[in-house]
């Protein structure tokens, strides 16, 4: 039967807890970097790469012209909208001052005027004339524009349809690539974690358990922190495949553990009470009688009860009389707390 730890012990035993994390802090950022760097080993792919050269340049080359052509077109639209305005004023201008002329020879009835009235309406005529060829610029200007978006759409949506096309090339490509940087993190991942799992079932009780246990942490972190978020999703498929099997595999082992677990406390059971005390540790036997269960068995026994020195389950002493003073007396502690002797027990083992 092993003694309860020290004060000092507990203390030691924290601050190489905190070792532990230490180094498992420091494995974890430089595992963070590493993973992060892997996809630097791949090459980015781009559109571009997978678009058909010739024609995606004819098309891009005719989409330029056309809309070099459609700037050009709408520089002219606004210079001739410029000058229609101003024929318009000038004609609007003309006619106000035929109509007061007109109220003029109207007033004064003078014959000699009457060339004058044709030199106005000549006048007249050939603003509205000039007005008129503005108006026809303007409106071949229009369907020219209408024509170019209509060729601009037609070269948009073939180039479109290209980029389409390069577009599934790409995303084939970056899937694959995914991929790939996905085992490029498992293989160094998974590694760690079988090696950590080794380490943690050889090693932990070593004096260097605390490097033992802050590689575990690490190890963990990177696998299931570090990892995951990469894992390709494929709609899902991936993800909740992963988590069915995890859950299967997490299942059974704790299935088996528990298995193993009652087929263990059978066993013991069967055992010599001497022999099984001495395997409990002093701390742990204590702890679990505090909350007034069998240490052995971990199954609830009545602690108020005198009479009761024994496990009603599993058989195992739990209580005796101290030789020098008749008190009674846990079986798990070494020396009895009333006179200060070794109980029968602890003589015993």
């Amino acid at each position: 039967m092993r003694s309860g730890s020290r004060l000092s012990e507990r203390w030691f035993n924290l601050v190489l807890w905190l070792v532990a994390l230490a180094f498992a802090g420091f494995l974890i950022g430089l595992g963070s970097l590493v993973v992060g760097d892997l996809p630097q080993v791949e090459h980015r792919y781009t559109l571009e790469q997978f678009l058909d050269g010739t024609r995606s340049g004819v098309a891009t080359d005719a989409l330029k012209q056309i809309r070099r052509e459609q700037d050009d077109n709408r520089r002219q639209a606004e210079q001739s909208q410029l000058a229609l305005d101003a024929a318009r004023s000038a004609s609007e201008a003309a006619r106000e001052t035929f109509a007061n002329w007109l109220k003029t020879r109207d007033a004064t009835q003078r014959v000699d005027q009457d060339p004058g009235l044709v030199a106005r309406t000549e006048r007249l005529d050939a603003l509205k004339a000039a007005e008129r060829t503005v108006e026809e610029r303007l409106e071949a200007l229009a369907k020219v524009g209408l024509e170019l978006s209509e060729r601009e759409a037609a070269q948009a949506s073939i180039d479109a349809d290209l980029r389409a096309v390069a577009q599934e090339k790409l995303d084939a490509a970056d899937r694959g690539q995914e991929l790939r940087v996905f085992g490029y993190r498992l293989a160094l991942t998974l590694p760690l974690l079988a090696l950590a799992g080794w380490l943690l079932l050889k090693r932990r009780r070593t004096r260097n358990w605390p490097f033992v246990w802050g590689f575990a942490l690490a190890a963990a972190f990177a696998f299931f922190v570090e990892l995951v978020p990469y894992l390709p999703s494929y709609g899902g498929y991936v993800q909740y495949g992963v988590g069915a099997v995890a859950t299967l595999i997490f299942g059974r082992t704790a299935i088996n553990a528990l298995h193993t677990y009652n087929e263990r406390q059978k066993a013991a059971e069967l055992r010599p009470n001497e022999e099984r005390r001495t395997e409990i540790a002093t701390d742990q036997a204590l702890q679990r009688l505090s909350k007034k269960v069998c240490p052995g068995c971990e199954r609830p026994i009545d602690l108020v009860n005198p009479a009761a020195n024994f496990c009603p389950h599993c058989g195992i002493g739990v209580f005796e009389r101290c030789p020098a003073c008749d008190h009674r007396k846990s079986t798990f502690e070494r020396f009895c707390y009333a006179c200060g002797k070794v109980g029968p027990a602890a003589a015993a083992s």
